[in-house]
């Protein structure tokens, strides 16, 4: 393994934003050339597969700027700086659908792209769910679905949801 790595020789900080930072590596290869990586800094993410008590899976449809398409995907959010993936997904569960679970599993932890950004994103399957107050951001405007197993097979095999941590966790989940 150690024949694959990468030494870092520099990093330049080019961009801090309000959910990413831009840095630029320079890095000496294993054959001793040198090399530049652009990376995409973030603080990290859950994904929720929320299970209702008769089986259907919530999901949240919403517009995505970066897509310029509204899709169709399971609840996630952004961690906080230094909160606990736990405390995260349960916090976005109830901010995004208005329920809150009793059951919180991770079923796993995944770099989301590591071709180009350090993101984690922690995946997990909400059972026992209770009503709540839905909270989304400010900027967020989200409708709420439900879909049986066969459903969201069938949504999956037409190509209706194209997110990757949707599909990921719908697999986990044993969709």
């Amino acid at each position: 393994m150690q024949l694959l790595e990468e030494q870092l020789l520099k990093s330049t900080r080019v961009f801090t934003g309000k959910v990413i930072g831009l840095r630029v590596d320079t890095v000496r290869l294993p054959d001793g050339r040198e090399a530049t990586r652009e990376v995409v800094e973030h603080p990290g993410a859950v994904a929720i597969v929320p299970v209702l008590s008769d089986g259907r899976i919530v999901l949240v449809r919403q517009y995505r700027h970066a897509t310029r398409q509204v899709m169709l995907e399971i609840p996630a959010g952004k961690l906080a700086k230094g909160e606990d993936p736990d405390v995260c997904a349960a916090r976005e569960l109830e901010e995004e659908t208005g329920f809150i679970s009793r059951s919180l599993c991770k079923v796993a932890t995944v770099y989301t792209t590591p071709g180009f950004t350090d993101e984690i994103m922690h995946l997990y399957v909400a059972q026992q769910l209770e009503p709540s107050v839905q909270r989304p951001d400010e900027d967020e405007f989200i409708q709420l679905e439900y879909y049986t197993k066969d459903e969201l097979r069938a949504a999956l095999q037409q190509g209706a949801i194209n997110d990757a941590k949707t599909m990921l966790g719908l697999l986990l989940a044993g969709i």
